[in-house]
């Protein structure tokens, strides 16, 4: 009851960020139960409707991404002073993110359901009812227990990872923090007069190294004789499972990379002798390079994939189907979504500070002026990048 009193004394912005987790979760859970009605309506073709499965899994990480940046992003399940001692603390917050996050993706799924029934002609009294009965094996009765049991998979990952990544952490930084408080104050000097420069993030060179070696097999695996395909789905050409594992890699390398990229940038915007807005914008990158690195990472290796796709089909028909279309729009809005979700959180981070600012006479123009430094630093390190990346990728897959 908490957790719906919470949901509704939201702000309407947070409203329509979980409605946004809720129709992702629906996509995907339609996809799931597609998956469900072509096992249904081909028995004798197992190993394909493996395969659709399979190719599920990309959208289901999308979605649970995109869930677990709205759980993070709640301003409802902060900690807060006062909280604690109404028996609120930091456990029963992350519990109640996660019951939240499995509300709204329950609510997708439910809708999910509702929409496969309708188009397999189960409910009727609505448009297009029964306009897939021929794709969802309408002559055939509906597993319940299988279609239920799929549908849990999104609010169920979604609820453990937002509780993981939530989850009190416990550091040793108090002892630390007041013994070095004491001998600022032994020395003459307080804390605050000392900088605490924001440590790098340590990914950027596993980041680039799995780059490297997905580039590696990517071109490795096109190369190879006999190499098995793997279909992909909507009628896409095969590729072999090498090709697959390397944009995998590249995929994963880019995401490690983003927050020390990120990080990189501030500090080169800060280089030779900065002024007022490079250093702040510098500085705000740095903080937040951890924040916004991981989406941008991970946006650059969605923008790059599909630059590589279009790059490979240019002039030809790849014969998109509908899911397909709906599980790449699924992939590109949940992590482009993230990514803004993200940059919402940071900014809402950073509040006290920019009002401080305004108190003590910073013109608005020099904030906007470090927000727009900061937008183009991260464009000119990441676009240059992605189309590198996508144009080393296609490279090795046209033919020759």
């Amino acid at each position: 009851m908490l957790s719906l009193r919470l949901a509704r004394g939201a702000h309407p912005l947070v409203q329509v960020r979980r409605l946004l987790v809720a129709a992702a979760s629906a996509g995907t859970g339609f996809l799931l139960l597609c998956t469900l009605g072509h096992a249904m309506g081909h028995p004798a073709a197992p190993a394909d409707s493996r395969l659709r499965l399979a190719w599920c899994a990309v959208p289901l990480a999308a979605t649970v991404y995109f869930a677990v940046a709205v759980a993070r992003s709640d301003p409802g399940t902060k900690p807060r002073a006062g909280l604690s001692a109404v028996g609120l603390g930091p456990a029963r917050l992350t519990l109640l993110s996660a019951i939240s996050t499995a509300i709204a993706c329950t609510l997708g799924s439910m809708l999910a359901l509702l929409f496969f029934l309708h188009l397999r002609g189960d409910l009727s009294g609505l448009p297009f009812d029964g306009a897939a009965r021929g794709l969802l094996a309408a002559d055939r009765p509906l597993p319940l227990a299988a279609a239920l049991t799929l549908l849990t998979f999104v609010p169920l990952v979604a609820s453990v990872s937002s509780a993981v990544v939530l989850r009190p952490q416990k550091t040793a930084k108090a002892g630390a923090s007041s013994g070095s408080g004491r001998s600022a104050a032994a020395s003459g000097s307080s804390a605050e007069d000392t900088p605490l420069p924001t440590p790098a993030p340590t990914g950027l060179p596993w980041g680039i190294a799995l780059l490297a070696a997905g580039l590696a097999v990517e071109t490795y695996a096109s190369h190879a004789r006999g190499a098995g395909g793997f279909r992909m789905p909507g009628g896409l050409a095969g590729s072999s499972a090498g090709v697959l594992a390397g944009w995998a890699l590249t995929a994963i390398g880019l995401a490690l990379a983003g927050p020390g990229l990120t990080y990189q940038c501030g500090r080169a915007l800060q280089a030779v002798r900065p002024g007022a807005v490079r250093l702040l914008a510098g500085r705000v990158l740095q903080e937040e390079a951890r924040r916004i690195g991981h989406p941008l990472g991970v946006v650059c290796a969605v923008a790059s994939g599909t630059y590589a796709a279009v790059v490979l089909y240019a002039g030809a028909d790849p014969g998109l189907g509908p899911l397909t279309a709906l599980g790449a729009a699924l992939v590109v809005g949940c992590t482009v979504a993230t990514l803004l979700t993200a940059a919402v959180e940071a900014r809402q981070t950073r509040r006290h500070t920019t009002a401080a600012l305004l108190r003590l006479g910073a013109p608005a123009t020099m904030l906007r002026g470090a927000a727009a430094l900061r937008v183009g630093a991260l464009f000119a390190v990441f676009a240059p990048l992605t189309w590198a990346v996508a144009e080393l990728s296609a490279i090795p897959l046209i033919p020759r």
